[in-house]
């Protein structure tokens, strides 16, 4: 197995990996899906599998926990998150991934929260109605801040020892944190 073929499965599997974490119990919204599709967009770059990955990971996970009707806007998110990975795909830091986990808990709940609202089941279709919707999606914000904060620095630090200790993760084109 080539060095590129071996990093590929290793960034998939950790792919894999976190998903599956979504199956074991945890607080609301403290789930790995921001830091997936981030850690996604990072490593596996501009090319259809970065999108892929998550989103085939989450379809996965969805299949066992059950589907719901915010499911678009959860995937639209998840795209626009791999986007934010793009973005820190140049130059991988901590403080880089970091604000890019910050960025990506703020997209998920403006998207996921306008998805709620736009429904027109919990709250009226109106500004108010909107600005309800978004103070009411408050008190899980924390979680999914801190879920994004979590497995980003799970998934990108760990795949950072995992370059160190076995050279045939490392590419090229990634220069160190």
């Amino acid at each position: 197995m080539n060095a590129n073929h071996a990093r590929l499965i290793a960034l998939l599997s950790a792919i894999v990996v976190v998903a599956a974490l979504r199956l074991v119990p945890h607080p609301p919204n403290f789930t790995p899906i921001g830091a997936m599709a981030l850690f996604s967009g990072a490593y596996l770059g501009k090319r259809g599998l970065a999108f892929v990955a998550p989103l085939g990971a989450l379809l996965l996970s969805d299949a066992i926990i059950g589907f719901h009707s915010g499911i678009p806007f959860v995937y639209a998110s998840v795209m626009l998150v791999v986007l934010i990975g793009w973005a820190v795909r140049s130059r991988i830091t901590p403080l880089r991934i970091a604000s890019a986990a910050v960025a990506s808990s703020v997209l998920f709940f403006a998207i996921t929260n306008f998805g709620v609202w736009l429904k027109g089941i919990y709250y009226p279709q109106t500004l108010s109605g909107l600005a309800a919707c978004y103070v009411a999606a408050i008190p899980f914000f924390q979680n999914t801040l801190a879920g994004d904060l979590f497995y980003a620095a799970l998934l990108f630090g760990g795949f950072r020892v995992a370059e160190l200790l076995m050279p045939t993760l490392r590419s090229g084109q990634r220069q160190p944190a």
